[in-house]
């Protein structure tokens, strides 16, 4: 099925996949939520690393992969980082991960979510990114759903030379 205000770009190399994140990190406001899928390896979590230095974390940012869920408060504005690769959507169903986008327990940040798949209840308004590997690099296709400001988006990618 094809979206109507999808984009895909092509990263050649590390370089552009950290300039991407950094640039989404200046960007995205608070409430913004990242579906990241992908294979192992597509570059999922070096993207959430580079939209953390566009945030101005200083912490390393690591996978949250044995720890599920990593939070990052000293940004521009917080980042959450949700790594639901070990678990079964039952299991996930059980963190209540809602709190996050709907800011219940947090203040609002940007939440970004490797492994989507495994949500049985997602939310009403995401940033879908498809990331995979063609030729000899990657491959991200965004596909907004909900009530995201998509226009604003596109425009600070363009002015960041990362859409042509």
């Amino acid at each position: 099925m094809t979206h109507s205000n999808t984009l895909t770009l092509f990263l050649p190399d590390r370089q552009q996949m950290q300039s991407l994140g950094i640039c989404l990190g200046q960007i995205l406001t608070p409430g913004s939520i990242l579906m990241l899928e992908g294979d192992l390896g597509s570059g999922k979590t070096t993207l959430v690393q580079s939209i953390g230095e566009g945030l101005g974390i200083t912490d390393t940012i690591a996978s949250p992969t044995f720890a599920l869920i990593h939070e990052y408060p000293e940004g521009r504005i917080p980042l959450y980082h949700l790594d639901l690769y070990r678990l079964e959507p039952l299991e996930v169903n059980e963190l209540h991960l809602e709190t996050y986008w709907e800011g219940i327990e947090v203040p609002p940040g940007i939440v970004a979510i490797e492994w989507p798949d495994r949500l049985l209840d997602w939310p009403d308004n995401y940033l879908h990114l498809l990331l995979t590997y063609v030729d000899e690099g990657r491959e991200i296709t965004f596909t907004p759903y909900g009530q995201i400001n998509w226009a604003s988006i596109c425009n600070n990618l363009q002015l960041s030379g990362l859409v042509c």
